[in-house]
């Protein structure tokens, strides 16, 4: 609701607080220096809130309501928790203690279940808000698993691991009882879960499955390169000389037609049917996370050494506004509230 000018003028010299309300949709933009998550409304570009979210907040997703955010406090392993965040209250709801499990980084909401990537422990794991407990585990058994993308229904899971050069295919698999033998008796709801492991190129990190959900693309920095892996045959078909050198994101436009790649201080546009660079945008310093709108109109890049998100006319394919988030802005979301 716009407030009248005289209510503006009035709260200005009374120093009133003016609470805004959160919109509907929001983007959410992290800062790692400041630790706050920025609740920015897509209409005018302005933040609505900034909401502090603990020590070294990386990545952040929304549930599938876009009422709650959480936010991984990674550190390279020194830390363990992730900051839930109520985004209509625009206040922190605390922590969720991982344990163990630290270094959590890569987030995704699905199924109903907040699922993350603990790098220390080599590992993935599901949380179940509505139990407030950690409910599945799965060791990878590789170096620094890192990113996470996990299908709607919460079957298959895709994630790459930097320091290996690989990424991980997990499906879920159900036990039949003919398998097991004579003596034994499958518990209620029996399962099992296949984990395949693809090679990729060195410093593989930023990734993302094209709408439909048959290729991940992958960018490996170390090699400047861009690995496409088929889901279903689960293995590279292509790599790319993408020529996008510290490439640590990137991400399909809704449509399927490009993919943007951001790569230190250039954002790649890439034609996903020719395979080929559209445009080199220079856009910041120290890019990283990208977020699209729903409606492929813009997208939003983080541009972690100049403390802006650039917001680009995927139209145009030009730069149209930057917007202050805090010092050392990189994981960005999109939440829809309903």
């Amino acid at each position: 609701m716009k407030r009248p000018f005289w209510f503006l003028l009035f709260a200005a010299s009374t120093g009133l607080a003016i609470a805004q309300q959160s919109p509907k949709p929001a983007l959410l933009a992290l800062s790692k220096q400041d630790h706050t998550l920025a609740i920015v409304d897509p209409s005018d570009l302005h933040v609505v809130a900034r909401i502090p979210v603990g020590d070294d907040p990386h990545e952040v997703t929304a549930s599938a309501n876009g009422r709650i955010a959480y936010v991984s406090n990674y550190g390279f392993g020194a830390f363990h928790t992730l900051t839930v965040i109520d985004l209509v209250g625009q206040r922190s709801l605390g922590v969720i203690d991982l344990g163990a499990l630290r270094g959590p980084h890569g987030l995704a909401f699905a199924a109903g279940k907040v699922w993350f990537t603990a790098e220390a422990a080599k590992a993935i794991e599901s949380y179940d808000p509505s139990t407030h407990s950690i409910d599945w585990i799965m060791g990878t058994g590789q170096n620094r698993t890192h990113m996470l993308y996990v299908f709607p229904d919460g079957k298959r899971i895709v994630t790459t691991n930097v320091n290996s050069g690989t990424v991980s295919i997990i499906e879920k698999s159900e036990v039949h009882a003919d398998a097991l033998p004579n003596s034994l008796t499958p518990p209620p709801h029996c399962e099992d879960w296949l984990l395949t492991v693809v090679s990729v190129g060195r410093g593989s990190e930023g990734f993302d499955l094209s709408p439909g959900g048959k290729e991940a693309w992958v960018a490996n920095a170390g090699d400047e390169t861009i690995s496409i892996v088929d889901i279903a045959e689960k293995k590279v078909t292509a790599t790319l000389p993408a020529n996008a050198p510290g490439a640590n994101r990137l991400k399909f436009t809704p449509d399927g037609r490009r993919v943007l790649v951001s790569a230190g201080s250039y954002l790649v546009v890439l034609d996903a049917a020719t395979r080929k660079e559209i445009k080199r945008m220079s856009v910041g310093h120290g890019l990283g996370g990208i977020q699209i709108q729903p409606d492929g109109a813009r997208a939003y890049v983080a541009s972690g050494l100049d403390g802006f998100v650039t917001v680009i006319d995927l139209n145009a394919l030009e730069v149209v506004a930057r917007i202050d988030v805090g010092k050392g802005p990189d994981g960005l979301a999109w939440a829809a509230r309903q």
